[in-house]
């Protein structure tokens, strides 16, 4: 059964082939498929350094001849030395000149510079690791900005985004360092098969101590596939386990967490999904382990019979000792290079598997998109706004969050949005500002449909306070100015927003005024702020913005009443000549408004000027009168 929340994302999967007609169609699509994921490997460590490419061929080839040679100078060094024996001993004097000394010193020299490659190999990467990481972050961050905000939506594209993270900065770089690692051991192989076969008497030793390997091999790539699956199949436990030990390290839910005494709850849930998760993967293992345990025993007991017969000759005088440990040494190289080809094609092609992960999430489609000839968009005036028959319902569902909306609100004048939680009116605000697209209907900006227009261009117009603003670890005077990035940054304009956003008093008791850093994420003098604080900013960032179109989405919601009465009298002077809209759940804002929208169950409930709608005694008369009720008896009670 797959894991509840439905299915992990996956590749996809090729039909295995039904008849002999059948298979060449399949080897050609998995085929095909591996070697596009392998050439996206290529081109993607190409386009980190072309240098690597160079020093990981140089490499392998010296990697793949190194063992042979080893080999062969310790063979020639011990017949040398079995040779001087058989012969009598000689004096002391004569080593230094002896063939002994030259082969000694080849031979370290040799290991010298074996450990020279080594370390440079290590190096290499160490250092390419880090820019293929820089190369696939780049890219995830890249799509990342062009990406629709519906995506976000979706549960099984964070799947593929968090396998992308976790998985593809070093993917690449192995898949490329294990395909050289191929061309190694081929080398490798050839050389040790052509000395196993040379074996007087014994050249089928060669074949057999091929075909025993085999086996071990094969098992080594079938559960690398199934772990590999695993990990897949069991992404939803993976995550739950991150979230639920993260919880307990957040530095913003570490207080309620402690206050509820939340711990002890969420360290059970850990466990119990890791339980889950151990369980399968723990079986996994235990059965590999015991194939392995029965081939090994089969593969020793074949080794041993080739080590005897290959002792015998040398006991006979057939061969020497130098030669018994380059054709015992064959035999173990065979073995080992059998299970290396086999092992490290199964790991490129996991690994190519793996990267399917950021491929689909590079080709992650978009719709909304810039036109390729966008309408031209005045700046610095008041804009029209018409939503004409608007429904939207998210990615995946089929409940629309708004229907069939129409209304218009004329250049320079100012909405409110008015309805309970849940009613669809920061989805407006996202539609309005095309993060999103509508389901159905248009929505008109100056009597053209907002797709017609430049995304950057139609960003630039709006100013907005979402009520999930963002707080950045950077400094005051940067998260101001992150209200309009594009603009020469300038300190007087950013102190006129910060006063004109009641935050100057809190920000000149700051260390380091508009220089503090904010949030202790980088900073040990980094200053944390009160949520009304932030939201002071956020406003700040508004007032900085040069913006046509002013959104305030509940931007006062953690002020109290004497600072929203302020901020609204600054709003009222800098809404003068833009297209305003507000949603707010005080309706004292909605007695300056030019018209009232009333939102409920996605649908427009009510729509006119605050007196009116009082007089119509309708559902915004009932929400007014209520929460004005509300604030009588708590005048009352104070």
């Amino acid at each position: 059964m797959p894991p509840r929340g439905g299915m992990p994302y996956e590749h996809k999967k090729v039909a295995p082939p039904k008849d002999f007609k059948d298979l060449f169609r399949y080897l050609k699509e998995v085929f095909g498929g591996f070697f596009t994921r392998f050439f996206y490997v290529v081109t993607l460590v190409w386009a980190s350094g072309k240098w690597i490419m160079f020093l990981l061929s140089f490499i392998a080839l010296f990697q793949g001849i190194t063992p042979i040679l080893g080999s062969l100078i310790s063979k020639e060094i011990l017949n040398e030395l079995q040779n001087i024996i058989s012969s009598g001993a000689l004096p002391a004097s004569q080593f230094w000149t002896s063939p002994i000394l030259y082969l000694l010193i080849f031979f370290f020299s040799y290991q010298l510079l074996l450990r020279i490659v080594n370390n440079v190999s290590s190096a290499l990467n160490q250092i390419a690791g880090e820019k293929v990481v820089q190369q696939v972050k780049l890219r995830i961050m890249e799509k990342s900005k062009r990406l629709d905000l519906a995506s976000f939506d979706d549960a099984s594209f964070y799947e593929r985004m968090e396998n992308a993270n976790r998985e593809a900065g070093h993917r690449p770089l192995q898949v490329l360092s294990e395909t050289f690692g191929i061309v190694s051991t081929v080398i490798e192989f050839i050389s040790f098969l052509t000395v196993l076969l040379s074996v007087p008497g014994l050249w089928w030793s060669a074949p057999t101590v091929v075909a025993v390997s085999i086996p071990s091999a094969v098992i080594n790539y079938v559960y690398r596939n199934k772990h590999f699956r695993y990990l897949r199949w069991r992404s939803k436990e993976r995550r739950q386990m991150h979230y639920y030990s993260e919880l307990l390290v957040d530095k913003d839910k570490v207080k309620e967490v402690r206050l509820f005494d939340l711990a002890d709850t969420f360290i059970g849930r850990y466990l119990s999904v890791f339980r889950t998760y151990y369980n399968g993967l723990r079986r996994l293992i235990l059965q590999e382990s015991v194939l392995h345990i029965v081939i090994a025993l089969f593969s020793c007991a074949t080794n041993l019979t080739f080590y005897a017969l290959i002792a015998q000759k040398v006991f006979v005088g057939e061969i020497m000792i130098g030669d018994y440990t380059l054709f015992t040494g064959a035999i173990l190289s065979v073995s080992n290079c059998v299970a290396t080809l086999i092992n490290r094609s199964g790991s490129i092609y996991e690994g190519t598997l793996f990267i399917d992960n950021l491929m689909a999430f590079l080709k992650e489609p978009s719709s909304v998109l810039s036109p390729a000839q966008p309408a031209p968009l005045s700046r610095g005036i008041g804009h029209r706004v018409e939503f004409k028959h608007v429904s939207f319902r998210y990615p995946g569902t089929d409940r629309d969050v708004l229907k069939d909306l129409n209304f218009v609100i004329e250049a320079g004048q100012t909405m409110v949005l008015v309805g309970l939680n849940g009613a669809g009116k920061t989805t407006l605000i996202k539609l309005l500002t095309r993060l999103y697209d509508p389901t159905e209907g248009q929505i008109l900006l100056d009597g053209r449909d907002l797709k017609e227009y430049d995304l950057k261009s139609l960003y630039r117009i709006f100013g907005i306070i979402f009520q999930d603003f963002g707080k950045y670890a950077e400094t005051v005077e940067e998260n101001v100015r992150f209200g309009d990035i594009h603009r020469q940054p300038d300190p007087e304009l950013m102190q006129n927003a910060v006063e004109q956003a009641s935050a100057k008093d809190f920000v000149d008791r700051l260390p380091e005024g508009m220089n503090t850093p904010l949030m202790r994420i980088f900073e040990k003098n980094g200053i944390e702020l009160s949520i009304g604080q932030w939201q002071k900013l956020a406003i700040a960032r508004a007032f900085y913005s040069d913006s046509d179109v002013l959104i305030l989405d509940e931007p006062t919601a953690s002020l109290d009443p004497m600072a929203e009465q302020e901020i609204f009298h600054q709003f009222d002077r800098l809404r003068e000549g833009k297209t305003t809209i507000f949603v707010s759940h005080r309706l004292s804002s909605a007695t300056v408004a030019d018209t009232v929208l009333v939102l409920e169950n996605g649908r427009v409930e009510e729509m006119g000027h605050h007196d009116r709608l009082m007089e119509q005694k309708g559902k915004y008369y009932k929400l007014f009168t209520t929460q004005a009720e509300r604030y009588r008896s708590q005048s009352a009670q104070n």
